[in-house]
Parts: C-alpha cells; sequence; structure tokens
C-alpha cells in the first residue's frame, strides 16, 4: 500500500520552473549546463530546464564510457535533439584511463573508487563549460537519492541547484509522464553506468516503490520503525538498514563542518 501523496503535477511543475528562473537571476546566469545520463532523472531536468528558460539557453554534455549502457548513449543524443538543445559529446575513458595510470590503480583497484572517479571526471567538464558560458550547473538528483547517499559527493551530487531534490522517485516518474518524457526512458530500469551491469535497486537493495514509502514514513511523517515495516510488510532489520544509510550519509548534503572558533 503506498503511503505517498498524490503528486499535483501541474502546480510542481510550475512551482520548480519558477524557482530555477529565480536562482538564475539571483546569481545572473546566462543559462544552465545539464548532464544528459539518458535517465529519467537528467532527461526530466533537462525538460524542465528547457521551459523555464528556453532551449537557446540550456546546454547539454552526454559524457559515456565503456560501461555506459548504448541505449543510454542513444538516449541521452536523442533527448538533445527532441528538445533542440546544444549539446555536445564527450568519452571519458581516456581521462579516466590517465588518471588511474597515474594514481597507481592496480594496488588500488576498487570498483567503486573507479566508479565515482567517473562521475567526479563528468563533473568537472560540466563545470567548464558552466564557467566559460556563465551558466549554472543544473542537478538531477532526487529525494530518494540525496536522503540515502545515493550519489558521489562532489561528483553527481555536485550542482548549482537542484529541481527535482525534493521529489521522491515515484514521483519523479509522475512528474515525467506528465511532461511527457519519453516512456522508453521512464520504464527502463534506473541505472548509473558506472560499472557493468549496474542497477540502482539491485545496488540498493530495494525496490523504489518500497523505498519511497519507507523514507516517507520515516523522514516526512517520523513514524516509528515498527509500524513502518509493518505498514510496507517487511522486516524491522530492512527498515534500519536504509535509516543507517540517512543517518550515516547525511554530511554528503551538507556544507563541510568547522569548528566554532574560540572566542565565540
Amino acid at each position: 500500500m503506498s503511503e505517498l501523496p498524490q503528486l499535483d503535477c501541474k502546480k510542481t511543475k510550475e512551482k520548480i520552473i519558477e524557482f530555477i528562473k529565480t536562482k538564475m537571476s539571483e546569481a545572473n546566469a546566462e543559462g544552465l549546463v545539464v548532464g544528459l545520463s539518458g535517465g529519467i532523472d537528467s532527461t526530466l531536468s533537462a525538460f524542465l530546464a528547457t521551459e523555464a528558460v528556453g532551449k537557446e539557453n540550456v546546454f547539454g554534455v552526454s559524457m559515456p564510457s565503456t560501461t555506459t549502457p548504448t541505449e543510454d548513449k542513444v538516449h541521452g543524443t536523442d533527448l538533445a535533439n527532441i528538445l533542440g538543445i546544444e549539446y555536445r559529446e564527450i568519452g571519458i575513458d581516456s581521462i579516466l584511463n590517465e588518471y588511474l595510470t597515474l594514481t597507481n590503480y592496480i594496488t588500488y583497484n576498487d570498483p567503486l573508487a573507479i566508479g565515482n572517479l567517473k562521475a567526479r571526471i563528468r563533473m568537472s567538464i560540466i563545470y567548464y563549460y558552466a564557467n566559460a558560458k556563465n551558466y549554472m550547473v543544473i542537478g538531477t538528483g532526487n529525494r530518494s537519492e540525496l536522503l540515502i547517499g545515493y550519489f558521489t559527493k562532489y561528483g553527481d551530487g555536485a550542482c548549482d541547484i537542484e529541481p527535482i531534490g525534493d521529489l521522491y522517485k515515484l514521483q519523479v516518474r509522475e512528474l515525467a509522464k506528465y511532461m511527457n518524457v519519453p516512456s522508453e526512458i521512464i520504464e527502463k530500469p534506473p541505472r548509473a553506468g558506472l560499472w557493468d551491469n549496474q542497477t540502482d535497486e539491485d545496488e540498493i537493495g530495494m525496490k523504489y516503490e518500497v523505498l519511497d514509502n519507507l523514507l516517507y514514513l520515516y523522514v516526512d511523517k517520523k513514524e516509528d520503525i515498527s509500524k513502518i515495516a509493518e505498514n510496507l510488510n517487511i522486516s524491522v532489520e530492512e527498515v534500519e538498514r536504509i535509516i543507517k544509510k540517512v543517518k550515516i550519509n547525511a554530511h554528503k548534503t551538507r556544507i563541510p563542518e568547522s569548528p566554532k572558533r574560540c572566542d565565540l
């Protein structure tokens, strides 16, 4: 049984578009840069950006690697053409390999570290274009990912504004349907493509239909663990596993902390 409230797509879209316009005006920015991964989050973000500031003021960057599914490469390019935005496709394997050679990756051959490095390489490219064009970087993270820390700190988590950051993954799907995002993008399994055969739900260990409702009950409704487990028909241990992710990854969405000065 779903606990998430029904999303008012019309009002949500209008609010996000107004938010984008306001933040751009405050920063005196001339446009927006978005990374085009071919997934639903980046696609929806690109749709919203284009509607907010016009296609002539949105720049897309597709940055595939050998572990990027072919379907995602095609969807990223197709999206830019559908929206009529300027875009570049830049393969990152040569940059990644240079990093790995210089850092003696054979000694530290950690797949997660390599996957995170890919995300940080991509973000450095995105910010290069943003700086060069006086554009802002539009983030593509949703509330589900942000709460459990399912993103790379200073990688895909780095951005100037996060327009869909308060929408759970299921709500992202609702808004994407409302905005006529291609159904093949909405329906394919969410994946970051940081290594072969990776999918979000396998890595998280839970379907978004369960995760979103769990997070909503815990974070928004402040329900106790046993009641959440009962409502969602899962074990208390599973609820605790997700709550642990929320707690230990909270630092990833905060400004780095400093101790107070002694004179205060």
